[in-house]
């Protein structure tokens, strides 16, 4: 086997670095609103660079963080609802997992009596979620999986491109 051909295992989302002007009101929201802890800071900024910065890390489990770097007087863009598309961005929006159905309900509670606009659970037959904003404009989502699809893949796209075409079993007709 050639060193291409190994796979690489990896183990999850070791961070997820975003931007905020005002770090004291994404820790309420991720930290109070949403109940992450907040697991590393740091605030001296670059040591290889005169940038002033914070950089606070939020634990989303088994090792995975959202880290937040604070850009003060950084314009953060407009406001863009996940899954509605905007120009001039690559990044729709950042789906955190939950549990199951309760855990999303749950949390779909705190946000609403935290003020934030949550939209009604969306069931996309595999997965089921909830879309909201964070105070940065950062489109979120939460989900929980009906389905495990990495046991049983889901093949719902009625007209995929060529790459999934070759990976789809033959099913029986």
């Amino acid at each position: 086997m050639s060193d291409k051909d190994k796979a690489i295992k990896f183990m999850g989302v070791n961070h997820l670095a975003m931007i905020t002007d005002d770090l004291n009101k994404t820790v309420r929201f991720y930290r109070d609103v949403l109940g992450m802890p907040v697991v590393a800071t740091t605030g001296n900024g670059n040591p290889r660079e005169p940038y002033p910065y914070r950089h606070y890390f939020f634990g989303l489990g088994q090792g995975n963080t959202l880290a937040f770097f604070e850009w003060p007087g950084v314009d953060t863009g407009v406001r863009k609802d996940a899954g509605i598309p905007s120009d001039g961005r690559q990044f729709d929006h950042l789906s955190f997992g939950v549990e199951n159905l309760e855990a999303l309900l749950d949390l779909q509670a705190r946000i609403k009596a935290h003020g934030a606009d949550v939209t009604e659970v969306i069931d996309h037959d595999f997965i089921q979620s909830i879309y909201f904003t964070d105070p940065n404009g950062i489109s979120l989502e939460a989900s929980y999986w009906v389905v495990d699809v990495e046991k049983t893949p889901v093949w719902g796209d009625p007209n995929p491109v060529a790459a999934i075409k070759e990976q789809q079993p033959v099913t029986a007709q």
